[in-house]
Formats: structure tokens, sequence, C-alpha cells
């Protein structure tokens, strides 16, 4: 995929809110990302995201083994002005399909145990 060229069209709004609960004393405080947009721009979203996940990243010659696909989204230029800066890309790493460290598998609720490729 070209470089900042991420083809969303149409109104998208990405930003974190902040959210706090109090219930008998204990406060619990968490983050929701919220997704907004036109039916055009969740339309170009979703088409991003279809193309990253159809990309086929060994083709890519000046992605190195081990790096993942990506797309800046820029407030004011790819997303809304109000929106913070979005980074979306493949987990899997090109040559290895390995995935971060930092990532810890949903919990697969059919068999109730977690999976985690390679």
């Amino acid at each position: 995929m070209k470089k900042h060229k991420s083809g969303i069209t149409g109104h998208l709004d990405i930003f974190v809110a902040d959210n706090e609960d109090e219930f008998e004393g204990e406060i619990t405080k968490w983050q929701d990302i919220l997704i907004h947009g036109n039916p055009e721009g969740l339309k170009s979203f979703a088409k991003l995201l279809t193309r990253l996940a159809d990309l086929n990243q060994d083709d890519i010659t000046d992605l190195p083994i081990g790096a993942r696909e990506h797309v800046h989204l820029q407030p004011g230029s790819d997303i809304s002005k109000s929106s913070v800066q979005v980074i979306v890309g493949r987990i899997d790493a090109k040559g290895t399909g390995a995935f971060y460290d930092r990532y810890i598998a949903k919990i697969d609720t059919k068999n109730k145990k977690q999976k985690h490729p390679i």
C-alpha cells in the first residue's frame, strides 16, 4: 500500500473516551475507542480494512521480513480534525506470521481457552 494513501472519504471521527464509575466506594476507570462516521466514511474505512486484510505482505518488496503493513490516519487529512491519530495495520509479520509480543489473544468462548497463532 502506498504511504499516506488511506482512501478515506466522507466523514470519519475516531477518538478515545475516558470513563470512570464509582460503585460502593470503588472507582473503576476504562477507555473506549469510538469510531463514528457517515455512510461514506464508514464504508471507506471498511474498504481500507479489507485492503489490509487481503494484502499479501510477501509481495511488498520494500517491506522487510518481520515488518507489518500499516496505514497512518492523520487528523484533518484522512479523518476529522477532532480525531486522534490512528494507525491501522496487520498483526502478522511478513514472512514469519508472528504476532508482536504485547498481543494477548481473546478467549475462545466455545472452547474456553485462548488461541494464539505461532
